[in-house]
């Protein structure tokens, strides 16, 4: 975990693509796509069925990491509004225990603007939290400061002769866009012209790595 200030505030990033909020004992999660393994498989694409299972491995470990009391997710936390009946039971029970013990939040995205049988915690279309507005889609017309995820940003960096893809968080001023947590999730190239548009002047790719931020202008 890493040390990122942002609207006035100490956040702290993680590599494995989330934000912890020590002052609220918060962690900040995107685009989890619950079960887009098997909304593939009705139409005949069949991906490994597992993602969920996996997505959930990584709540957990970053819920003890963290210690987070609370969990905000920002949007898209299923592939689609049909997606939590698609839970397998073991799936559906962790996800319970999940919702049970932390004070969790659904924010809904595009992929899942309804939610009729979400597994505990409750839903908003986009909250206000200490002065910071957390939605799934940046608007662009708010100045008001934001995070934000929808876009599952990702930069492309050549390290030690390889070149390597890793997920990141696009920032400015007053946008902050998370890269998608969800297993399955693909991702935008962080200096796609509607990711620089969503965010405004002065934006950076900013990658967590083990003991520092990483910032990259995006020109």
């Amino acid at each position: 975990m890493v040390p990122l200030s942002f609207a006035g505030h100490d956040f702290l990033a993680l590599p494995e693509a989330a934000l912890f909020w020590p002052a609220r004992r918060a962690l900040l999660v995107a685009d989890l796509h619950f079960e887009k393994a098997s909304w593939f498989a009705r139409f005949g694409q069949f991906l490994p069925p597992h993602d969920s299972e996996a997505t959930l491995d990584m709540i957990e470990a970053l819920v003890a990491r963290t210690g987070a009391t609370a969990l905000w997710s920002l949007g898209d936390a299923f592939h689609d509004a049909d997606g939590a009946h698609r839970l397998t039971d073991r799936a559906r029970a962790r996800l319970d225990r999940l919702t049970a013990r932390l004070d969790w939040t659904w924010i809904t995205g595009n992929h899942d603007a309804l939610l009729p049988d979400h597994p505990g915690g409750r839903v908003l279309g986009e909250a206000l939290v200490d002065g910071v507005m957390l939605r799934h889609q940046a608007d662009p017309h708010d100045p008001r400061p934001e995070i934000s995820g929808h876009f599952h940003p990702k930069i492309r960096l050549s390290m030690r002769g390889r070149h390597v893809a890793r997920r990141c968080f696009v920032g400015s001023a007053h946008k902050l866009i998370m890269p998608a947590l969800g297993a399955l999730t693909g991702g935008l190239d962080a200096g796609h012209g509607e990711i620089r548009r969503a965010v405004g002047a002065g934006a950076h790719a900013l990658v967590p790595v083990a003991d520092r931020l990483l910032r990259f202008p995006l020109i």
